[in-house]
């Protein structure tokens, strides 16, 4: 006789203003999980994560090619991730070269870095870039879940200016692309990205409930508290555990939202929100990515771009005893004590990149974990900043893309092979299979070998 699920994939935890999709459980699959000893199959995800400026390439590169024994002093912080990742070298974006347009790699990093594509020189309204992989993705399989895709960040996405030597604003702070000219804008306020995750969409409903969060202290968790009662009797301890784990997970973001400002001052008929994001740009950065697994974990998507600041970025560090702009001490002309503070950055910017990783890892998928069925691609668009090449860039993955991803080494492609050639191998691996994107040459290979 079949057993059918208690639950379904689609299943939400609903109250008032409030929508929770549930993790992956044995529930909703219990015929499968009977009979082959495991839940049903987890998805596949992608996430893409993009770093200005370049980096140091002397402390980012290993020291030899094919099994990953000792990580260069940029990449010690993702130690404990070695077996689940990909050190690449020789991918390049030839559409962010100049190809006779002149200056402007910055903007043409960001804008060619999932696309392939080389943006038309303008700062006016007829930009023209390309379609990025997040978007391809999105168009044949984003039906599959609540949102196609996240575009996430940490600075705003602009819409005008002229920002490098005669490109666009646009092109330098945006790096998902629908169309050649409709850019996706990122989102940057985790309190919003928090709302649009766990938001029943009704307006009203939606408004009393933030009231009701910001001003009484109240959780979403208070307002499903019935229906996830109710759900949890019907589990078994396994599923038990994994509720309880994601429903402590949203608790514990809904607290840092909530400590990083004070609400302001409420307003007859009004239901205020805290003005500000979080002050601190780790805090913000760790908050986006602990949002970015949740999404994953409720299958609300499974594409996600995340640009740690738009490029040209002269962001300070102070708490590395970094004074310094990130743009200005990219062109450091060789000065030793600029590389340093540098290098200092990009390890930084790793070690927040570790969180994600270990977040991923945490979260139980079956025998394998959300680490294994993902593929989280790191980099930039401009190698050595102080160069401005976009030849042998400075690129990581982590994660074995649903086992098909063999990790522990470091890759040399030959000279001037395209990054879109592993765009087309990642397409593959998601079930959103594209036979060409801008420069490709075919899919990458060596990457389950």
């Amino acid at each position: 006789m079949a057993t059918h699920p208690i639950i379904t994939r689609r299943t939400l935890l609903q109250g008032l203003g409030t929508a929770l999709a549930l993790p992956m459980l044995e529930a909703m699959n219990p015929g499968t999980a009977r009979a082959a000893n495991a839940p049903a199959k987890a998805p596949v995800r992608m996430a893409f994560l993009y770093v200005a400026n370049g980096k140091h390439m002397p402390d980012w590169r290993p020291a030899k090619e094919g099994a990953l024994e000792e990580l260069p002093p940029t990449l010690k912080p993702l130690e404990a991730h070695k077996k689940n990742m990909l050190v690449f070298s020789g991918l390049t974006l030839n559409g962010g070269r100049a190809l006779g347009d002149g200056p402007g790699d910055h903007a043409r990093s960001v804008a060619s870095y999932l696309t392939g594509a080389h943006p038309k020189k303008t700062a006016g309204a007829d930009i023209t870039n390309g379609i990025s992989v997040d978007q391809i993705a999105a168009g044949k399989i984003g039906s599959q879940t609540r949102f196609a895709s996240l575009e996430l960040g940490t600075e705003p996405s602009q819409k005008s200016g002229n920002c490098d030597s005669g490109y666009s604003c646009i092109y330098s702070s945006n790096l998902s692309w629908r169309t050649e000219t409709s850019p996706m804008a990122k989102e940057t306020d985790p309190r919003l990205v928090f709302d649009r995750l766990f938001g029943n969409k009704d307006e009203s409903q939606e408004g009393k409930a933030k009231y009701l969060r910001e001003q009484r202290k109240q959780s979403v968790l208070d307002f499903v508290r019935d229906d996830a009662e109710g759900l949890r009797r019907k589990l078994g301890a396994t599923d038990q555990r994994k509720l309880d784990e994601y429903l402590y997970a949203i608790r514990d973001i809904e607290k840092r939202l909530h400590g990083s400002d004070q609400p302001a001052a409420a307003k007859a008929g009004s239901f205020p929100r805290p003005e500000r994001k979080p002050s601190e740009f780790g805090d913000q950065v760790k908050l986006m990515m602990d949002l970015m697994a949740l999404a994953f974990q409720t299958d609300s998507t499974r594409i996600i771009t995340f640009m740690y600041t738009n490029d040209s970025s002269n962001r300070t560090y102070p708490h590395l005893e970094v004074k310094d702009g990130h743009h200005d001490l990219s062109h450091h002309g060789g000065n030793k004590e600029k590389q340093e503070k540098i290098s200092r950055i990009n390890k930084y910017h790793v070690t927040l990149l570790n969180h994600f990783a270990d977040r991923l890892a945490a979260i139980r998928e079956g025998e394998s974990n959300m680490l294994d069925n993902s593929m989280v691609l790191y980099g930039s668009g401009i190698g050595d900043g102080d160069r401005h090449n976009h030849d042998d860039l400075p690129v990581i993955m982590l994660g074995r893309g649903g086992g098909t991803i063999q990790g522990g080494r470091y890759i040399r492609y030959k000279r001037d092979t395209p990054m879109t050639n592993l765009y087309l191998s990642m397409l593959d691996r998601m079930g959103a299979k594209s036979d060409r994107m801008a420069d490709s040459t075919g899919p990458l290979t060596g990457l389950d070998s």
